[in-house]
């Protein structure tokens, strides 16, 4: 194991417990579970029921996307809801606009040739 890096077991999976948003949405379960935060925000519980995984796995997932502050947590009395945080998502977006930019005006560029 890595300095810095703390790896726990999950049911024969690996989880890694990383600030970092990209390994964050990394896993295919915490992208399903941001896609379904964007209808609206979500307690644990209403989480584990629409996913076939177990509410402390759901906890896990959402304990990685919070660290990594794509999701924010807020307290309800004995709830925990969890919704998109804008900020966070806004790292991984300006990431990806470099390339978009740099892809339409290799786009722009390729239609001015013709």
């Amino acid at each position: 194991m890595t300095a810095g890096r703390a790896m726990r077991i999950i049911r024969n999976h690996m989880v890694t417990y990383s600030a970092d948003p990209f390994r964050a949405v990394a896993d295919p379960t915490r992208r399903a579970v941001l896609e379904y935060l964007l209808g609206r925000p979500h307690t644990v519980n209403e989480l584990a029921e629409h996913f076939d995984v177990s509410r402390p796995a759901i906890s896990k997932h959402l304990r990685i996307l919070k660290d990594a502050r794509v999701v924010s947590e807020r307290r309800d009395g004995r709830n925990r809801i969890y919704e998109l945080n804008p900020d966070g998502l806004k790292a991984l977006r300006d990431y990806f606009d470099q390339f978009w930019g740099e892809a339409l005006q290799a786009f722009k560029r390729a239609a001015e040739k013709r």
